[in-house]
């Protein structure tokens, strides 16, 4: 496969200047070819497309794959094994069959994109996306982004993605292998980098938008709202957190090294960032496996994946809040009160701390877990009450119908997402982040009353 041109997006013009006027040409720009050619084609070619994008990344030879995995960390924010782990969990879900079965889960009748279809009450409906998102893309992960411009085609929208500055490689090697693939629909698709809050170049980017997605902190999303000009919808996803959860029978069932292998895929992917990521896992106390025996245990597996998938070098601050909070733990364990601690020797990679106390705990992440004891679900929801608004996603280990029993009281009590556990940072193509449908809050129906 040829080496593709890697200039096509503003991106890739490093020192370019962006102006206010350049900016809103852009956006023009992209709905004038949205409207010429990707808003005329039909679902099996846009989710061919797609399928194909996705089957080019998950191959080991395809150029574009093998440049994000030779850059520099420092551009991708991940070290080689953690990136190409994740990029191939990311587009295993990418396939024609998934992809409808999305569209079939948002809208009940996929052709509701491109027509109007009956409903049981004897009327008609159909959707339509906004004709112009800008994506105000998170700087950690890069799967948010690719998600967000594959469900921007389907829905036929043109699209900005706004990118921190320095972290657009990834985005942009995936717009160049969507160009290769399919030029036309990349004409609706337009990438750039500035520093947040950006005074000159956003409110052109908001003016011209219909609809702002930003995935980021709280305190992001909230200055956006501020800045939207009235009648703009903005779809915010902010500070979110997980944890793992494992019953007190489940290694009868799964056996140990199973349940603690789940627990470090789990730990592993994508170094613990993202809001999927668990930062404590509670274990039931009263089983064969005691919380203390399950926390040395992965601390031993946790060493033998930092063999196979180092975890990479990380920022100064990163490090220094892992040692500060080691240093925490090493005096509590030395004096016996209720903590241990295990680590990686003479580096920061990877950090085990069991404690008595129950109360949910911030990780400082790149593998850093906490392992807590805990009597059954209903004590873990009390504990868990100060940050209920906040959680994202419970990973399970436990047989299928004792898992059935513990969603329960978690649905009722507000978790948007439980799944197996080693699935947590592995999301279906059609999850519904935050509880939200993916597709539904950026459309606008149409009914069709006929007589």
């Amino acid at each position: 496969m040829p080496e593709p041109s890697l200039d096509y997006f503003l991106a890739d013009k490093p020192g370019a200047e962006l102006t206010h006027p350049l900016i809103a040409e852009a956006c023009q720009t992209l709905r004038r070819n949205r409207n010429e050619y990707l808003a005329t084609l039909g679902n099996e070619q846009i989710i061919s497309k797609l399928a194909e994008v996705g089957n080019l990344w998950r191959s080991p030879d395809y150029p574009l794959r093998q440049m994000a995995l030779d850059a520099d960390p420092e551009e991708t924010g991940f070290p080689r094994e953690v990136l190409a782990a994740g990029l191939d969990a990311c587009f295993a879900e990418w396939t024609q069959e998934k992809f409808f079965m999305l569209l079939t889960q948002e809208f009940g009748d996929p052709t509701r994109l491109q027509s109007f279809a009956s409903q049981p009450n004897r009327t008609f409906s159909m959707v339509n996306g906004p004709q112009l998102i800008a994506h105000i893309a998170p700087g950690n992960l890069p799967v948010p982004v690719f998600q967000s411009i594959a469900f921007g085609l389907l829905l036929r929208s043109a699209q900005f993605i706004k990118c921190a500055s320095g972290k657009s490689l990834l985005p942009r090697l995936f717009g160049h292998s969507l160009h290769f693939v399919e030029p036309g629909m990349a004409a609706s698709l337009e990438i750039a980098e500035w520093d947040g809050g950006n005074e000159s170049l956003e409110p052109a980017l908001f003016a011209e938008a219909d609809c702002v997605t930003v995935n980021g902190s709280d305190n992001t999303v909230e200055a956006i709202r501020q800045r939207l000009p009235l009648g703009k919808r903005l779809v915010g996803y902010g500070h979110r957190v997980s944890f793992g959860y494992v019953e007190k029978q489940a290694n009868e069932v799964m056996g140990t090294q199973a349940i603690i292998s789940r627990a470090a895929d789990d730990v592993v992917a994508w170094n613990q960032h993202g809001c999927l990521s668990p930062h404590v896992i509670y274990v039931e106390q009263f089983g064969s496996l005691k919380p203390e025996r399950f926390a040395e245990m992965l601390a031993e597996e946790l060493e033998v994946r930092n063999e196979a998938m180092p975890r990479g070098p990380i920022s100064t601050k990163e490090a220094a809040s892992i040692s500060t909070t080691r240093r925490f733990y090493k005096i509590r364990s030395a004096n016996n009160v209720g903590a241990l601690i295990w680590e990686s020797e003479e580096t920061t990679d990877w950090t085990v701390v069991y404690e008595d106390e129950k109360q949910f705990q911030t990780s400082p992440l790149n593998r850093f877990i906490f392992v807590k004891p805990i009597e059954h679900i209903e004590e873990a929801l009390h504990v868990l009450e100060p940050v209920r608004e906040s959680v994202s996603t419970v990973g399970l280990a436990a047989s299928e119908a004792r898992m059935r029993e513990l969603a329960l009281p978690l649905a009722q009590w507000g978790v948007p997402r439980i799944c197996a556990l080693s699935q947590m940072q592995r999301p279906p193509l059609a999850w519904r982040h935050d509880g939200r449908p993916p597709l539904g809050e950026l459309i606008r129906w149409t009914d069709l009353e006929t007589a």
